[in-house]
């Protein structure tokens, strides 16, 4: 079995910048000190024990910052059905970062032209059947298609922790193919689907500032593809349905990076997955990520990658 994805690659015509530097300075010193292993493929790493030390201590801190919330537990793997991704329209806002699962489903005679094509060096994915499986790009995907046709009252809230992949290649340790998030979803009217983003931007932003982040919490927009794309984004940043935590990862003068976002869907997944609320109107939906790669990388950026040696207030706020 094997992926079908588009074949972008990292853009490297352009001169080296200061930020292409500091990341490559930040990639260099993470897999020097044993925190990443490089895979061979930009954005797709392992995690040795001391990464995966903070990560869980990281994961752990989100879940008690929203035990409040009573929220149902729900995991799900690392793919989707073709018709549940289909129902979320994906594909016509992010057609770029999507991939897909094919298999080889042929007879001797078609495995057999398979290995010649592979002995005489050519590409031998023609060969295999898309297989009705999506890589999950977002990990609340699955959840809109459990919840039934009515939203009890006061809502729905999930605890949603998977994989996520992105066809998105790239030499910044911040931005892998290949990651994990962690959400609080709530599916219910406008106002509580509105009260859940905004009521909890601030415990959020109070969270990430304890692990010693220095926070900006900014309007932003997801990378929606071409030119209906950028009318997407404006609205969406106009509208102030995105919010993105962002943080000083390369430095002081560069770029800050975004490592949790707090989204409102609206009505989008209500309508998609034909989600009323008991008064028969379309259920909104909201979320909090937390992008727990990002955030823990972000977090070897600041302090180091000695966890031992951080300064005591993070490491308790962590509980490390």
């Amino acid at each position: 079995m094997t992926i079908t994805q588009p074949t972008t690659q990292p853009d490297t015509d352009q001169a080296p910048t200061a930020l292409d530097a500091a990341r490559a300075d930040l990639r260099g010193r993470l897999l020097a000190d044993g925190v990443l292993l490089d895979l061979g493929s930009p954005g797709l790493y392992g995690r040795t024990g001391v990464f995966e030390r903070v990560y869980a201590a990281v994961d752990a801190a989100a879940v008690r910052s929203q035990a409040d919330l009573d929220a149902d537990v729900l995991r799900f793997p690392p793919v989707e059905p073709l018709a549940a991704f289909e129902r979320t329209d994906y594909i016509a806002s992010f057609p770029d970062l999507a991939a897909a699962v094919s298999g080889f489903t042929g007879d001797d005679r078609a495995h057999r032209a398979l290995l010649a094509a592979r002995d005489r060096g050519e590409r031998w994915e023609s060969f295999l059947e898309p297989a009705d499986l999506m890589l999950t790009p977002a990990v609340c995907h699955p959840v809109y298609g459990l919840i039934g046709d009515v939203v009890p009252a006061g809502g729905r809230n999930l605890d949603v922790l998977g994989d996520s992949f992105r066809r998105e290649p790239s030499l910044d340790p911040m931005r892998l193919q290949a990651f994990h998030m962690h959400e609080f979803v709530h599916v219910g009217t406008p106002a509580s689907a509105r009260a859940h983003r905004d009521d909890r931007i601030p415990g959020m932003r109070a969270l990430l500032e304890s692990f010693g982040l220095g926070i900006d919490v900014v309007p932003a927009n997801d990378p929606f593809f071409g030119r209906v794309g950028q009318v997407l984004a404006r609205n969406q940043v106009e509208q102030s349905l995105k919010f993105e935590f962002v943080t000083h990862v390369y430095g002081p003068d560069l770029p800050e990076t975004a490592i949790s976002s707090a989204n409102l869907h609206e009505d989008h997944f209500g309508t998609s997955f034909g989600l009323r609320t008991e008064d028969g109107a379309v259920a909104h939906s909201a979320c909090l990520a937390f992008g727990l790669e990002r955030i823990t990388i972000a977090l070897f950026a600041l302090h180091g990658t000695a966890p031992d040696r951080w300064d005591g207030d993070v490491r308790a706020a962590l509980g490390l």
